[in-house]
């Protein structure tokens, strides 16, 4: 003999509209949950949490020689998020920022270490431009494989990155070593020429920032403006009426993946141009994969990710103050960095779905 039963299960339902001030609260909402969550497990650490909410949230706000350097931090995170957030969009998922990262220093490193006597303001826009030129070559691998064979541009893009981060190695360990750097993987140290400007006396503060500005101007414009910027959104958002309307669907991998590459390139450049002024194994600092949690923290939207980015490199700034005088291992502050993206991602989800409790029925035997 069988018996019916019913039980109230949650289901997640698409809202037809999602608010405009859901979407709005949603990041600082994620911030605060984040920074709650996080001091729980700085207290289980056995740790200040207050020295830590200091050191890592409110030092790198307290002078002016702390901010610059969150707004040196902040040009290249700002550069490669709005070039990812525009693919993003599209739903392009580059993934590979880092690798392009790479190569955009590779590339703009051949200047000044092929020609060590060279000399002019003509070298550092030059160093720039390669450097754009060989991120954007190397996200179109990416872009080919997608296209000609239908390889996962999130798989290939990431795993060129570490290819890319080997291709440093080779590099930095065989013919572009310093004969006189004693031993370390390092190139010669660049010209004066070869180095971007400085924007403020006494800071690191270079004219990337204003790259970064400048680009995130244009992607505003090429998003919300432009015609090609409207075919990828409508792409990403519904492919099939797209493809009815001719929309090419090759076309959009290609200049997603271009544009993203070109910037992380161009920050990739000017990072060698710039605070390093030579060609570093430490030029792969996890700017690419950050700069995946800036675009989406800034709701992949061109004014939201320049709030997102300061945000971003001053908890870069402020993870190091943590590190020295809170005690916190760097493996605390990529949890962070991580945790923020996961709890942004849920709070989404609630402002575009809402939660329906609906009965469910099925027959059991007794």
């Amino acid at each position: 003999m069988s018996r019916p039963f019913s039980a109230i299960l949650p289901s997640m339902v698409r809202r037809d509209r999602a608010s405009f001030a859901a979407k709005l609260l949603a990041p600082p909402i994620a911030l605060v949950v984040t920074i709650a969550l996080n001091l729980g497990l700085y207290v289980a650490m056995g740790r200040d949490p207050a020295a830590v909410v200091y050191a890592m949230l409110i030092e790198p706000f307290v002078s002016w020689a702390s901010f610059s350097e969150v707004l040196l931090k902040t040009g290249p995170l700002l550069l490669i998020a709005q070039g990812l957030a525009i693919g993003f969009r599209a739903k392009v998922f580059n993934i590979g920022a880092e690798g392009q990262f790479i190569l955009g220093a590779i590339f703009a490193s051949a200047i000044p270490i092929w020609m060590p006597q060279a000399t002019g303001q003509w070298m550092w826009p030059a160093m720039l431009l390669l450097g754009t030129l060989g991120g954007a070559l190397w996200a179109s691998l990416t872009a080919f494989w997608r296209v000609r064979l239908n390889a996962n541009e999130i798989l290939v893009s990431l795993m060129l990155s570490f290819v890319a981060a080997q291709l440093l190695n080779y590099l930095l360990l065989g013919p572009w070593k310093d004969p006189g750097g004693f031993n370390f993987p390092q190139s010669v140290m660049f010209q004066y020429d070869a180095m971007v400007p400085i924007l403020f006396e006494g800071t690191r503060v270079n004219v990337s920032l204003i790259l970064a500005a400048g680009l995130s101007i244009a992607a505003w414009v090429f998003m919300q403006k432009s015609f090609a910027g409207y075919k990828l959104q409508v792409g990403g958002l519904a492919p099939r009426a797209a493809s009815y309307s001719g929309f090419k669907e090759s076309w959009a991998i290609w200049l997603s993946l271009i544009i993203g590459g070109a910037a992380a390139g161009l920050a990739g450049a000017a990072e060698v141009a710039g605070p390093l002024g030579q060609l570093q194994r430490s030029i792969s600092t996890g700017y690419g994969y950050a700069a995946i949690i800036v675009a989406y923290l800034g709701g992949l939207n061109p004014i939201g990710i320049v709030v997102s980015a300061i945000i971003m490199a001053a908890l870069y700034i402020g993870g190091d103050n943590a590190m020295v005088s809170a005690n916190l291992p760097i493996a605390a502050v990529r949890v962070f960095q991580g945790s923020l993206l996961l709890i942004y991602l849920i709070a989404v989800a609630f402002v575009r779905y809402r939660i329906v409790w609906r009965p469910t029925s099925a027959r059991s035997a007794s």
